[in-house]
């Protein structure tokens, strides 16, 4: 089953992005990088806990 997971930026914290996840296929927490609209350039978000 896949559950919604929110996508936090490492530079500035702010929740840009939400998702979804297996959470039996993976239980590390997930690491993408995207563009942040508040940063105007590429972060890596982390899922939030």
């Amino acid at each position: 089953m896949r559950e919604k997971i929110i996508l936090i930026c490492e530079e500035c914290l702010s929740r840009n992005y939400t998702t979804t996840k297996n959470k039996v296929n993976s239980n590390t927490r997930l690491e993408i990088k995207k563009y942040c609209p508040k940063c105007n350039k590429y972060t890596i978000h982390k899922e939030t806990k």
